[in-house]
């Protein structure tokens, strides 16, 4: 079961997702010191991207490939300057009719 903190840090990766992209389909679970955005698509849900606690508020970011592999993308930062990476570099992901 993730702590009260995970949880609290989803809710607000989640809310900085909502905000950026314009739409609430984008949700974040957490997993162990992972955060994982997901998209809701039909009756799937897509695991997009995880962000990963490496010190205190300092999340580095990877993207999750066709073939099921995280990969890196270019951002380290807190949650809010790494939700912004995220939403611009995987905008297609991001849209709720793809």
């Amino acid at each position: 079961m993730p702590t009260p903190l995970a949880q609290a840090r989803a809710a607000e990766l989640q809310g900085h997702l909502a905000q950026l992209t314009g739409h609430d389909h984008a949700r974040v679970r957490p997993y162990g010191k992972h955060l994982l955005i997901q998209m809701q698509r039909d009756d799937a849900i897509d695991t997009v991207a995880r962000l990963t606690e490496v010190a205190r508020n300092s999340y580095p970011a990877a993207f999750r490939s066709h073939i099921g592999r995280w990969d890196p993308l270019p951002v380290v930062g807190d949650l809010k300057h790494a939700a912004d990476a995220v939403t611009t570099l995987l905008a297609p992901y991001f849209d709720p009719t793809t």
